[in-house]
């Protein structure tokens, strides 16, 4: 396993009115995040927020190319983003135990936060397609050029980890500076993760390893 420590080459916030980050994901343009009622856009490039919906927003967010997906409590809400408007919802996999949330290969993947846990879930139906076992916390989920990986947050230390998607085991980490945890995590599809600071109500980039 690769082992080294987190490179964190930009922070965000905090932002006004935002006392928690939790979930995020990335539009190919912005970056947007859940805070607790409403889900908020963030311009990369200027660090400003140029929107917000007002939503029950949790845990997890993901972008599936045209909709929004967030987690509220027991349930995961499908948004457009042009409206706003929650188009449908299906169950979460966890009851309410749901943290990150990340759309791969036509599926949402659901981070299980004590339980320790990810799941494919048929994004129509919350059918648990599989299941994927990590022996941390999970805080956050992302897939990458085919890498999965996930967020840790517990005993407070915190990293991320890349699984072998059909094993589970951990081929890489990257470990977060003491204090520092991640309650969500996004990947730009480049050398950028994007990790929700949970009450820090910061946003913090991760480089990632090519």
């Amino acid at each position: 396993m690769k082992k080294s420590a987190a490179e964190i080459i930009r922070e965000y916030g905090p932002f006004p009115g935002v006392q928690q980050v939790h979930g995020l994901t990335y539009d190919g343009e912005h970056v947007w995040f859940a805070a607790g009622q409403k889900l908020l856009a963030l311009d990369p490039e200027s660090g400003e927020t140029v929107r917000s919906i007002d939503v029950a927003a949790h845990a997890g967010t993901a972008f599936d190319g045209r909709h929004l997906f967030q987690i509220a409590e027991r349930m995961i809400q499908k948004i457009d983003p042009r409206t706003g408007q929650v188009l449908a919802t299906i169950p979460a996999p966890g009851d309410g135990g749901d943290s990150g949330l990340a759309w791969a290969e036509g599926s949402l993947w659901v981070g299980q936060y004590r339980e320790r846990k990810i799941h494919q879930v048929d994004p129509d139906t919350g059918a648990v397609l599989r299941t994927i076992e990590s022996n941390r916390f999970v805080t956050g989920v992302s897939w990458v050029d085919g890498q999965l990986w996930h967020a840790t947050w517990e005993d407070g230390a915190s990293d991320l980890r890349r699984l072998d998607p059909h094993t589970g085991d951990v081929q890489e980490r990257l470990e977060m500076p003491e204090g520092t945890g991640i309650s969500g995590l996004e990947s730009d599809g480049g050398e950028r993760f994007f990790c929700g600071g949970g009450a820090s109500g910061k946003i913090r980039v991760v480089r990632r390893s090519r």
